[in-house]
């Protein structure tokens, strides 16, 4: 593997939530023309309304899939998202070298488990399951604030790091 050149600076907190922000407005991109491609696909029947609203049972899983596969080829492919870009930031493996697909899985996948909150909504109630989805990415980012080389969950399951670069 080839080394990343960066100057070891581990990026600060706040410069990767801004650099999230962005990928944020990417994301939203990619899930409205996937939703677009999709109910195009079947018709406008994705998602059916009467007593109840309906939706494919396949379209969510879907919408995972190409959310995550955005993250993961962004990080294979140079260590950036559209939104680390701007920042000038890059993720890297411990050493500095570019990313394995097993890292770039494992940072994606324990990234996306406060999601699994979502899970309990007809239990409980689309509020209050969106704030735990929100309190878990919290506490994800904040073990940057306590941890070496500023790592958040997903960096630390990931083996992975955030850097400053140029």
């Amino acid at each position: 593997m080839t080394e990343v050149k960066t100057n070891d600076v581990i990026c600060p907190l706040w410069r990767r939530l801004i650099a999230l922000v962005y990928d944020l407005v990417a994301v939203l991109a990619i899930v409205m023309v996937v939703g677009l491609v999709c109910q195009l696909a079947t018709h406008g029947q994705l998602i059916t309304t009467g007593t109840q609203v309906h939706i494919a049972w396949w379209y969510q899983p879907l919408q995972a899939i190409v959310v995550a596969a955005y993250f993961v080829v962004s990080w294979l492919r140079g260590g950036q998202t559209l939104g680390m870009r701007p920042w000038r930031i890059r993720v890297t493996n411990g050493n500095g070298a570019p990313l394995t697909w097993q890292q770039a899985l494992i940072r994606a996948l324990v990234a996306a488990l406060p999601l699994l909150f979502l899970f309990l909504a007809p239990v409980l109630g689309l509020k209050p399951v969106l704030w735990a989805v929100a309190g878990g990415w919290i506490a994800w980012f904040a073990a940057a604030l306590f941890v070496p080389r500023r790592r958040a969950v997903h960096d630390l399951a990931a083996g992975t790091e955030i850097h400053r670069i140029g």
